[in-house]
Formats: C-alpha cells, sequence, structure tokens
C-alpha cells in the first residue's frame, strides 16, 4: 500500500496539473482550447516544459547547492522559497501566454487559475504547511466540473469523476504517507476546489 501511495503521489504530482488539464481538454473538449490536430502535442510539450521542467530544474538546483534537503520537503520552512521561485514561473508563464504566446483566449484563462492556485499556496505556506497534492487535486476538479455545462454530449461526465476520484485517491495516499495531517488535506482539497471553482465562474461568465 505504501509503493501504491507513493506512486499516486509522483503520477499526481501538483507540477504536472496543467499538463494533464491540457491533454484531457484536447481529449474531451477540443473545440475548448481550438488548437489545430498538428499542434496539439507540441503544445502539450511546450505546456509541460514551462509548468513541470523548469520549476523541477528549479528544486534540483536548491537540492543540489544544499539549500533543499530533500524534495519531499516535509517542513514548511524547507518550501518557502521553492515555492516563491515555482509561483515567480508559473506568474511568468500566465503572463507570456497572455501577452507573448498567440494561443486561444480559453487557455490563457485557465493557466491564470492555475497560477493563482501556486501563489496561493506559497502564501499560505509562510503561515503553515498545507497538502499541495490535495490543493492541486481540488484546483483540477473545480476547472473541469464547471465546464459540463458547455458540453451538450455529457463528454465531460466521466472525466470528471475520474478526477473526483482521482483527488480522493491523492489525499488518502497522502494521509497513509503521513505525508500531511488530516486538517492539511482537507484545507488544501478545499481551497483547490474554491479556488478552481471561483476562477472558472468569474473568467468564463456568460460562456
Amino acid at each position: 500500500m505504501r509503493h501504491l501511495s507513493i506512486l499516486v503521489s509522483w503520477v499526481f504530482h501538483p507540477l504536472l496539473l496543467c499538463t494533464y488539464l491540457v491533454i484531457l481538454l484536447t481529449r474531451f473538449l477540443p473545440h475548448f482550447l481550438l488548437i489545430p490536430t498538428a499542434s496539439i502535442w507540441m503544445f502539450i510539450g511546450l505546456v509541460f516544459i514551462m509548468t513541470f521542467v523548469l520549476p523541477v530544474l528549479n528544486l534540483l538546483m536548491f537540492k543540489t547547492f544544499g539549500s533543499l534537503h530533500s524534495l519531499q520537503m516535509h517542513q514548511r520552512r524547507d518550501r518557502i522559497v521553492p515555492f516563491v521561485l515555482i509561483s515567480i514561473i508559473y506568474a511568468v508563464v500566465a503572463w507570456m501566454f497572455y501577452y507573448k504566446i498567440s494561443t486561444n483566449v480559453n487557455f490563457n484563462k485557465v493557466m491564470l487559475i492555475v497560477a493563482v492556485l501556486v501563489v496561493t499556496a506559497t502564501v499560505i505556506t509562510f503561515f503553515e504547511k498545507i497538502s499541495v497534492h490535495s490543493m492541486a487535486a481540488g484546483g483540477m476538479a473545480g476547472i473541469i466540473i464547471p465546464l459540463n455545462k458547455v458540453v451538450a454530449d455529457n463528454s465531460l461526465l466521466w472525466p470528471s469523476v475520474f478526477i473526483i476520484v482521482i483527488a480522493g485517491a491523492v489525499m488518502s495516499a497522502r494521509l497513509y504517507l503521513n505525508a500531511h495531517t488530516l486538517r492539511q488535506v482537507m484545507y488544501g482539497g478545499a481551497a483547490g476546489l474554491m479556488i478552481g471553482l471561483t476562477g472558472m465562474l468569474l473568467l468564463f461568465r456568460g460562456h
């Protein structure tokens, strides 16, 4: 069970949230992003590099120079500086998609919500430890669930159910590994869900 919990924690790492969102949307709601078929995997690769590879390189740099004792970042104080730099990366990426990269406005809005999730997690970390895994899972659910109202064929129904199940699995894994308390996991999930839902309702009003 421990090995499964570790696998779930790595496969559904918070930094993979944006990549999974793009893959899911291009598969089940392609008209939402309006990305040419020939460019889909190139776009996914770009998102993966900017939202996963760059932050991971940042963490590895801290680990190499001894500023970070463990990539798990068990202690709250170990998370602050890496989280701040990751927040800067996500804020810059969101800004780039808005102003420098010609892409669909819908993705720009989703990227903005993801950036808000990351920055909020960082701000909370200044005061207490929270489950960022749970926050990312809740945020993904909060982003995807409202989109069900814009599809007539219920194509997002089962993906939404799957995301909810995964969110439960991620929270259970974090608890099983004693990485977080129940309070930290529940707060993380609730915060992510609230930010995702609020962001979608505010940015996609009238859609």
